[in-house]
């Protein structure tokens, strides 16, 4: 029979023993099924994709219809001036008053600044004074050809008589016939010495510089001192213009289009301008010439826009993007329409057709076709903007058909 100490000793937990191990097994069993689940998912990703076609796609641009017309093409450029003029003096001088600021409006004639007159006062008062000597000699022969005259009648009467010789008569008469010689050239020379007078005039109304137009003053370029020249004889220390003056209501836009999209404008095309300086103003313009030569390094040719608003808004050299508009049509058969790549659209079943892509997959759509413009095509049907469509679909293509978007390397 155990002893009370014996059972004490079989109550008591013995503590160096090791613990029993977990099981496993139910683990395993958990990661195996997981692995199992993503080699699946792997390979079905694996072999979806390489089912799935690689594409190459362009986005549908929409281009709208309605009363204002249809932008058929935009391109950028900048507001020019047609009537432009840096103004200088016709002669070279040094300025005395200058009259004039930027941003100043003057009106056509208005005195922009003076030079020194003090070189052409002094040409007319020369002139002036050659004037009068030569109106004095005038006079005198003036006077010696009456006395002349008078002798030579006088003789004509006393040869008749008998009472002087003939000699005496014919000396009388040359010297009215030289004296009459004289007074002509004299005449002359005062008709010349008040033509130099008219020049000196000149001359001292060249040194007032008037403005060529009306218009706003944008560029002061002397100052009262300086020496002005319209031929820069002193070098880069010689100015050669008083200031520049822009007539506003000469304001147009140039752009440069692309050579290959040049067929798209038209004379008197109407334009829609934005500029960059206000966006959210449009300015309705139009084309008013296509100038007939390109640019060879750039591949473009210029076309000059009128803009039909004025606005103390619009300077010269401002950037402005356009829109060129086809002619608005009358509502109830203007139809909506959008371009698509040309390339994106084939042929099935006897008729025009594209195709979308939809998430992962594409579908075929039916299309009605408008105007070719350059690369793009006018749909008026079928298609709506922002749609994605498959450029040079495959023969195989077919409605429903997997693809994937290719990247720009075609991967």
């Amino acid at each position: 029979m155990n002893q009370p100490a014996d059972l004490l000793k079989q109550l008591r937990i013995d503590r160096s023993a090791p613990p029993p191990a977990p099981s496993r097994g139910p683990w395993i069993a958990l990661g195996a099924v997981a692995a199992l689940a993503v080699a699946g998912w792997a390979g079905w990703q694996w072999l979806h994709k390489a089912q799935a076609l690689s594409v190459q796609v362009a986005t549908v641009t929409a281009i709208g219809a309605g009363s204002t017309g249809t932008s058929v093409l935009d391109a950028t450029g900048y507001v020019t001036a047609r009537r432009e003029a840096t103004v200088s003096a016709k002669i070279t001088g040094k300025v005395k008053e200058v009259f004039i600021e930027e941003g100043q409006h003057i009106p056509e004639g208005y005195v922009m600044a003076t030079l020194d007159p003090v070189d052409a006062d002094a040409q007319k008062a020369l002139a002036q004074a050659q004037l009068a000597a030569a109106r004095s000699q005038a006079d005198s022969l003036a006077a010696q050809l009456k006395s002349a005259s008078a002798d030579a009648a006088r003789y004509a009467d006393l040869a008749a008589k008998k009472l002087v010789s003939r000699s005496q008569f014919d000396q009388a008469v040359a010297q009215r016939d030289s004296l009459a010689a004289q007074l002509a050239a004299a005449q002359h020379n005062v008709q010349v010495a008040a033509d130099n007078v008219r020049v000196a005039d000149i001359g001292i109304d060249n040194t007032i510089v008037r403005a060529p137009f009306a218009g706003v003053v944008i560029a002061k370029a002397a100052q009262v001192g300086e020496i002005v020249s319209p031929l820069s004889a002193g070098g880069g220390f010689t100015r050669t213009g008083i200031g520049t003056v822009v007539d506003m209501d000469s304001l147009e836009v140039e752009v440069d289009v692309n050579e290959a999209y040049i067929g798209r404008v038209q004379p008197q095309m109407p334009v829609e301008a934005v500029l960059n300086a206000y966006p959210d103003w449009k300015i309705p313009a139009e084309v008013i010439a296509i100038i007939p030569t390109a640019d060879r390094s750039k591949a473009t040719v210029k076309v000059r826009i009128k803009l039909n608003s004025k606005d103390a808004r619009i300077v010269p050299d401002m950037g402005v993007r356009v829109s060129f508009l086809e002619k608005a049509q009358p509502a109830s058969t203007a139809k909506p329409g959008v371009l698509a790549p040309a390339n994106a659209i084939v042929q099935r079943d006897g008729g025009d057709v594209t195709f979308v892509v939809v998430g992962d997959k594409v579908q075929l759509h039916k299309l009605t076709l408008g105007r070719t413009l350059g690369d793009d095509r006018e749909v008026t049907a079928g298609l709506a903007g922002g749609d994605v469509v498959v450029l040079d679909p495959a023969p195989t293509l077919a409605d429903g058909a997997r693809v994937r978007v290719a990247d720009s390397k075609g991967n």
